[in-house]
């Protein structure tokens, strides 16, 4: 098999992954949520997480035993093969527990060197998203367009940053950044967001301190459809930046000046 075949039935199996785990999380919701907190009062855990990772990793077990697995919940199986699928079951876990529909199920497959590809899943609207730097991303089946080249008065970024840190050296490298926008949102998943910048709507996503099961599926499908996703190392931590390359340049350099 070819580099090409294979990386499309990775695709294939990764979009069928996803999508069977955010319809177990969505039907487990709808009977009723345990809630668990993890590290703070909004990074939480539910029964759903869990039970979508472990359908994931079951899965992958039996279709690829060659390969590693770590997932956001807890999965860390080694493999042999130099490839590993990066799991975030249900990315925006407070916000699927409080009933807010901007939440998916997410993958990414890398290998030693870098992102192969991401799924990703959106529940409320049945949507797949598939992409990585060398497979063309589309949102089910149909390739995605470019990526707007917006103004930086009319760019919209998706970020977020815990409020202890907004008087603090991140804070400063936070409020630079923002200098590149004309407005932002917070809505709680990162993933979908950088969903929604590949799929045209909004222009850049910046954020620091990011799990790789929260970084590489949207980096995978961003590099897919023509952007960028960098990792900037400025005032202590490291910064994910992703979306349209103008803005990505933008964002880094402000994050950088000093």
């Amino acid at each position: 098999m070819d580099d090409d075949s294979r990386l499309q039935r990775d695709a294939a199996l990764a979009a069928d992954l996803v999508r069977e785990a955010a319809l177990l999380a969505a039907r487990i919701r709808a009977e009723g949520l345990d809630v668990e907190r993890k590290t703070s009062g909004s990074d939480i855990v539910t029964q759903a997480d869990t039970a979508a990772e472990r359908l994931i990793v079951q899965q992958l077990t039996a279709e690829r035993p060659d390969d590693a697995i770590v997932g956001e919940e807890g999965t860390s199986r080694p493999g042999t093969s130099g490839r590993t699928w990066v799991i975030d079951p249900v990315d925006g876990t407070f916000n699927f527990s409080r009933g807010s529909d901007w939440w998916c199920s997410a993958i990414a497959l890398r290998d030693e060197e870098d992102v192969l590809l991401g799924a990703v899943h959106h529940a409320a609207s049945l949507r797949t998203w598939v992409g990585g730097p060398e497979l063309r991303s589309t949102c089910d089946g149909v390739p995605l367009g470019p990526l707007p080249d917006t103004p930086r008065e009319e760019r919209c970024a998706a970020t977020y940053l815990h409020p202890p840190f907004y008087g603090s050296e991140v804070g400063e490298a936070f409020t630079r950044a923002l200098g590149q926008v004309g407005t932002l949102r917070m809505l709680g998943s990162g993933t979908m967001d950088v969903m929604a910048i590949a799929s045209g709507q909004w222009d850049v996503l910046f954020q620091h301190s990011v799990a790789d099961w929260d970084r590489l599926p949207g980096a995978a499908i961003i590099r897919g459809a023509g952007g960028e996703s960098v990792l900037v190392p400025a005032s202590g931590v490291a910064w994910t930046v992703t979306g349209a390359p103008a803005a990505v340049a933008d964002v880094r350099a402000a994050l950088l000046d000093r």
